[in-house]
């Protein structure tokens, strides 16, 4: 799935079922270099929207003020 068409919930809850399976242990080493490369997409993507949430609301108060 292309990062563009991931949404924030759903990659925050991808990124938070990986985090547990490595703090239970349920992933493999062969596995683990695969998802830690995984969260760090995810991580991208969500710091991406994040930023550009940011951006929108900061624009919109900018607005209001005028």
């Amino acid at each position: 799935m292309p990062e563009q068409e991931i949404k924030y919930t759903d990659a925050f809850e991808e990124l938070q079922q990986i985090v547990e399976e490595i703090e239970d242990g349920s992933i493999s080493v062969d596995q683990l270099s695969e998802k830690v490369k995984r969260a760090a997409e995810l991580i991208k993507v969500c710091k991406k929207k994040l930023t550009a949430t940011e951006e929108d609301v900061n624009k919109i108060l900018k607005e209001l003020e005028n």
